[in-house]
């Protein structure tokens, strides 16, 4: 199981050593101040739980939380606040302002090692929800409603950036013909060996979708249409030569791609889509297996 990690925020260095202490199971980082504990969430992704003390000189673990909060990076990364104060206003405000729980000084050791257990329970759980509604279970690629909800994000930072944008739309050939003579078993691992290549190949800041069956598509920021051409011609020649031995039976296949690019007075991916489903269509008309730029 990989190991958790938790970033706990006091002015008292006392009080970090015996949190550090109780909490040894778990990865932490510590942090004697607002600002330092803020700093740290910028630069370190790694962070699953924040144990925040409220009463902090210069900034208070009010304010902290409220940052926190208002930044897309960090704001659903869980908030236990551990205080001295236990009246019902601080109770209040620290759960209006995204608090997840609220444990008072001084702490019974065994509560609140139940109650980090708790939230970082819920928060693998809430994560992996959101991977299985974000993802395809067969290919583990992205699902064509996070591809829908994050292109609007990329098409916005690419048009801050004045960077192109580009689009590859990639089906199997013949995919039924597969189905028909070898089995649906046979063609989910084609399917499969089609998303392991283009998992293998992708950059970092490409995102990769099933699309629907056996079509594809792939995002390409900060690429020109000719830099997309020439990935869509890389992915076409890796899988022409990929041989699946299924069944004592060697199973080839190829695709077809269509590549189109994103125009910059463009709100939506849709129009672009529109093309690559042109060029893809030009690419099976003109005798498959090829890459087609609309």
């Amino acid at each position: 199981m990989e190991e958790k990690t938790i970033l706990i925020v006091d002015d008292t260095v006392e009080n970090l050593d015996i949190l550090a202490a109780l909490l040894k199971e778990y990865d932490i980082i510590d942090a004697t101040s607002g600002e330092d504990a803020l700093d740290i969430l910028e630069e370190d992704d790694s962070i699953d739980l924040i144990l925040l003390d409220i009463m902090m000189p210069e900034m208070d673990g009010f304010e902290v939380c409220q940052k926190i909060k208002q930044n897309p990076k960090t704001k659903d990364i869980p908030i236990i606040f551990i205080t001295a104060k236990t009246d019902e206003n601080s109770i209040e405000k620290a759960y209006d302002i995204g608090g997840a729980d609220y444990v008072t000084k001084p702490f019974l050791p065994r509560e609140l090692k139940a109650r980090v257990k708790k939230e970082l329970d819920m928060q693998s759980m809430m994560n992996e929800l959101k991977i299985l509604a974000s993802t395809d279970s067969m290919t583990k690629l992205y699902n064509r409603r996070y591809f829908t909800k994050t292109s609007k994000h990329i098409l916005d930072l690419a048009k801050r950036e004045n960077q192109d944008i580009s689009l590859i739309m990639l089906d199997i050939d013949k995919f039924k013909t597969i189905n028909d003579t070898y089995g649906h078993d046979v063609g989910d691992e084609v399917i499969i060996s089609l998303a392991n290549e283009l998992i293998s190949t992708q950059r970092s800041s490409d995102v990769v979708c099933r699309f629907g069956g056996e079509e594809f598509v792939i995002l390409l920021p900060n690429t020109p249409i000719e830099g997309a051409v020439h990935t869509a011609e890389n992915i076409r020649k890796n899988i022409e030569n990929i041989i699946l031995e299924i069944n004592n039976k060697q199973i080839s296949f190829t695709v077809s791609i269509g590549v189109s690019s994103i125009k910059q007075d463009e709100t939506n991916i849709e129009k672009a889509l529109k093309r690559a489903d042109e060029a893809l269509y030009s690419a099976k008309e003109n005798g498959r297996n090829k890459v087609c730029k609309y």
